[in-house]
């Protein structure tokens, strides 16, 4: 431990100390994203990459990885605007939302309440903005997936709905991730306020953070933040769902190709996390990241990871080949 952060605890009341062991979130829940071609892009979400539709409501549809055990991962809603809408998370408990608002009263934050049945299979949520603009929603209840309709029911206790077999059909939600102005001002006001830890950053020559990577649970990232490098703000990066296998990633690739999907990169594989990937475009212009592999963190003492300017590429990409211009420039916009 550093003198600095032995000074810090030494100046904390053990009340301190106790809210900030309890204000804290648990994972990432889900992102609502509006799309400019709802039919286009409910097909490829449903059919190309297998998602199960738990329900449509209105301009809304929600859906969900086969083995997300919540009502919900992905929202999509009808618009004349491709953007993200909310990210959301859910905190450790009840208490922990309260704990929030005080937090962000302490740091006049400003926060709005958003009331439990408000917003589909959701409880009381908190709507506050990142510094770079990014829509942030906290909560502790929501329903879970249930089914009694046979196509969708598992034999397997463990499984909330059955693998289906269709299209590239991915186990899980896996992260979201944003490009930023300014990474590391970013990423320390998410690990300071929400206590999601630091796990690696890339830095160039000139010391400059080109990407951070962040997790709360054992994978290698549920958020990742990267530098834009147009400078001209905020814009929503991809949303990423998770393979058993590699040979299921040659098998989505093959599944994208067929159907007219633009692969923007891969398949490749990124040194930072150990993850396969694939990039494509959905239908109303959002990116989405299909992969598998990884690595697991259980050390509660871990220390971020820095990769330098002279392993950076290994970084990106072990194999060799080298991403597009549109990866660290496109990204669709964040909503107001």
């Amino acid at each position: 431990m550093s003198k600095v952060t032995e000074e810090i605890i030494s100046k904390e009341t053990a009340q301190e100390r106790l809210e900030k062991y309890l204000r804290t979130v648990a994972h990432i829940g889900h992102v609502e994203i509006s799309v400019t071609n709802f039919e286009k892009s409910l097909d490829f979400f449903t059919e190309v990459l297998g998602l199960v539709l738990t329900e449509i409501d209105g301009d809304r549809a929600y859906l969900r990885a086969w083995q997300d055990y919540d009502h919900h991962t992905l929202v999509l809603q009808a618009s004349n605007t491709s953007k993200v809408n909310v990210m959301g998370w859910r905190v450790n408990s009840e208490e922990s939302l309260k704990l929030f608002e005080k937090q962000l009263k302490e740091m006049n934050i400003d926060f709005k309440w958003v009331e439990g049945g408000q917003k589909k299979a959701l409880g009381d949520a908190l709507h506050f903005k990142s510094p770079s603009g990014i829509p942030v929603e906290l909560y502790w209840e929501k329903e879970k997936f249930l089914t009694d309709d046979p196509r969708l029911e598992s034999k397997l206790p463990s499984h909330p709905s059955k693998y289906m077999m269709r299209g590239v059909s991915p186990r899980r939600f896996d992260h979201v991730n944003l490009l930023v102005d300014d990474v590391q001002k970013e990423q320390q006001w998410w690990t300071d306020l929400l206590g999601i830890h630091h796990r690696y950053y890339i830095q160039n020559k000139e010391e400059v953070r080109l990407g951070s990577w962040l997790s709360r649970t054992n994978i290698a990232h549920e958020m990742a933040l990267m530098r834009n490098s147009n400078q001209d703000g905020a814009k929503f990066h991809h949303l990423a769902y998770y393979l058993d296998s590699g040979d299921e990633l040659i098998r989505a690739a093959n599944i994208m190709a067929e159907n007219d999907i633009k692969i923007e990169w891969g398949p490749g594989k990124h040194g930072t996390s150990g993850a396969q990937f694939i990039y494509v475009f959905e239908p109303s212009g959002h990116r989405v990241e299909i992969w598998t592999g990884g690595f697991l963190i259980f050390s509660p003492d871990w220390e971020p990871i820095k990769w330098s300017s002279e392993v950076g590429q290994l970084g990106l990409e072990m194999w060799g080949s080298t991403p597009p211009e549109t990866y660290f420039t496109y990204g669709t916009k964040i909503g107001e």
